[in-house]
């Protein structure tokens, strides 16, 4: 069978997997049960992070909904969880003997859930099933065979972990400090958009997700269609974004503003999916990327949020990115409302960054890497984490180059 082109945008593949979503008031205890009863379910257990336990009603609601149903819980997934705590919480859902896995809150404890799903069903060494970094090879994620407890996410930020199959959880005893894990079993087989729950995250840690949501969207503008189905996503996720971030903005208490967000958190994994295999972007279609640097910044420093450690990078990225094409500028300037007709390409991407800087600036988030409040000194240590991030680098890898360009980068950014 010969392959299929994937430059061209009339041939193309799509898959998809069986899930459900439920989004609504109460759906917690309107759907929950439900859901866990359909997948034969008797002894869910609940994962959730310290914060979700003591500062919101969202345990006491998922026990009132399950009851008997609840065989257990676990709350001390912290920020970008540690292996301990994923170690402790898959000890207590193993002697709870749990069927099916219930994550509650934001990214980083469905990303652990779905590392405790894996660390509970699969029998070989913890490091041995984890994205390996061989020397001069591209970076290889071992097949993980063994049949996995169904997931069901109750999601409190509009992440896009919400319903991938990749996984990441922090270890400073490593190079890297953390462990990455793939497996599709451990795509959820439910999401529940509960507004109460949405509603109880704060408004200052949803302000960067719209933020980054509204930017990335617009800085997203240039790249051409892989097929239609992915172009029919990503326009509506640049619509959603923007309106998601004015609704926010102006009205902090909309859980409209908070669903648009979500939802184009969901398209965008779904365009993904459904977009060219492999690199989903193609080369002059928009600035250099900064995830991995802000992946090691995050990981490495529980104190500095996600949404921050990106918009710390992110106008200094662009300044000393290589120009894209200048349809590609066009589109991203025209998206960002800054677009004018005669001025010439480095001016245009010397704007956006201003715009981008601008941007967030005006939602108080940080524009420079000295405002994380990290040391200047540790700049080696996290050039050398960013090496090994799988979802930015995953082939060939010129370490000594990687470090000397992220070093660089950091500099430039202080």
């Amino acid at each position: 069978m010969p392959a299929m082109d994937f430059s061209d945008p009339t041939e193309f593949a799509a898959r998809s997997y069986e899930w459900r979503l439920w989004c609504g008031s109460e759906a917690i205890e309107n759907r929950l049960k439900e859901e866990v009863l359909r997948q034969g379910a008797r002894r869910a257990f609940l994962i959730c992070s310290p914060s979700i336990k003591n500062k919101t009603n969202g345990v006491e609601r998922v026990q009132a909904a399950l009851g008997p149903l609840l065989a257990g819980s676990f709350h001390g997934i912290r920020v970008e969880a540690p292996y301990p705590d994923v170690l402790a919480a898959t000890q207590a859902a193993r002697e709870a003997g749990a069927d099916l896995l219930l994550a509650l809150g934001a990214g980083t404890v469905i990303v652990a859930t779905r590392v405790i799903d894996i660390f509970l069903c699969e029998q070989r060494d913890h490091f041995e099933l984890m994205t390996q970094y061989p020397e001069g090879k591209p970076a290889v994620s071992p097949r993980l065979f063994a049949p996995k407890l169904p997931i069901i996410n109750i999601p409190t930020t509009p992440t896009g972990a919400m319903n991938r199959a990749g996984s990441g959880i922090a270890n400073p005893e490593l190079d890297q400090n953390r462990m990455e894990y793939f497996d599709p079993k451990t795509r959820p087989v439910a999401l529940i958009w509960d507004h109460e729950a949405i509603m109880a995250t704060p408004y200052e840690m949803m302000r960067g997700f719209a933020t980054n949501a509204f930017l990335g969207a617009a800085l997203d503008a240039g790249r051409r269609a892989d097929n239609p189905l992915a172009e029919a996503d990503r326009e509506h996720i640049r619509t959603l974004a923007r309106r998601g971030y004015h609704r926010l903005v102006q009205d902090p208490d909309s859980i409209a503003a908070r669903i648009d967000l979500y939802v184009a958190a969901l398209l965008a994994n779904r365009a993904a999916d459904d977009s060219r295999r492999g690199v989903h972007v193609h080369e002059g279609e928009t600035f250099d990327g900064d995830l991995a640097l802000a992946t090691a910044l995050h990981v490495r420093y529980p104190h500095v949020w996600q949404q921050d450690s990106g918009s710390a990078l992110r106008a200094t990225v662009i300044r000393r990115s290589r120009s894209p094409a200048p349809e590609a500028l066009e589109a991203i300037a025209r998206a960002m409302g800054i677009w004018e007709p005669g001025r010439g390409s480095r001016e245009t991407q010397l704007a956006i960054a201003d715009e981008v800087e601008r941007v967030y600036r005006r939602e108080g988030m940080p524009t420079r890497v000295r405002e994380l409040n990290v040391p200047r000194e540790d700049f080696p240590a996290i050039a050398k984490a960013s090496v090994k991030v799988f979802n930015s680098n995953a082939g060939l890898r010129d370490e000594a180059r990687h470090l000397r360009e992220a070093t660089a980068l950091l500099e430039a950014a202080w």
